[in-house]
């Protein structure tokens, strides 16, 4: 059976959603991030980085969202249910499953870094100048990157109804962290295309199993 190593508010939470999408039989090991907000050394048993999601299967570890969700979606959909037969869509697919964590993720992760240079574990004599550092370089490059990327995504989605096309595939499973990234921390802007698929992946049954097997997502 599969198993998933879940740390909490990660991106393991999209492989549990595609499972219940294909309606695959998994289990859970949990693990609980530290108070540096990294994940527990645990998972170094799994996986020498350490990181999630990763997820064990047939005596394979693998690791990576991308990877973990292209393994699912080729073994493990039997009955077609994401697989796409118009060429255009699979493109596109391909391109938005390594656009979220090549990059767009990377100017997440980097605007959560410098929002947090004013706070522990930074030493409270350097957290002032970290605090201004940290705002200076969000002010000056990752904030005009991100609404670039911002606007890319809306003028898509105000054209297709999915990130492949017209039917739902693995990149909309792939896009939804850095998009809940971005709700959660109000940094959407004015993307009303967005935020409707937002609203319309979370309307979906599989995805609400999802949340009910590894709880709800809190992203700061």
């Amino acid at each position: 059976m599969i198993t998933v190593h879940h740390l909490d508010n990660s991106r393991s939470q999209r492989v549990l959603w595609l499972l219940e999408e294909l309606e695959v039989p998994y289990q859970i090991k949990r693990y609980q991030r530290e108070n540096t907000m990294l994940a527990p050394p645990e998972l170094k048993k799994i996986h020498p980085l350490g990181k999630s999601p990763v997820i064990t299967d047939d005596n394979r570890v693998i690791a990576e969202s991308g990877a973990i969700l292209e393994y699912l979606a080729e073994r493990y959909d039997t009955e077609y249910r994401l697989k796409l037969s118009d060429e255009e869509e699979q493109l596109q697919s391909r391109y938005w499953l390594h656009y979220a964590e090549g990059s767009l993720m990377p100017l997440l992760v980097m605007k959560l870094i410098f929002s947090r240079m004013g706070k522990p574990p930074v030493p409270w004599l350097m957290r002032p100048i970290g605090a201004a550092f940290g705002k200076g370089v969000q002010k000056a490059y990752l904030n005009k990157q991100i609404a670039t990327h911002q606007q890319f995504i809306e003028q898509h989605l105000a054209k297709n109804s999915w990130f492949a096309g017209q039917n739902f595939s693995i990149a909309d499973v792939q896009m939804s962290f850095p998009l809940q990234a971005l709700i959660t921390r109000g940094s959407l802007g004015n993307t009303p295309h967005t935020q409707a698929w937002l609203d319309k992946i979370q309307t979906r049954a599989a995805w609400q199993r999802a949340i009910q097997q590894g709880g709800e997502l809190k992203l700061s």
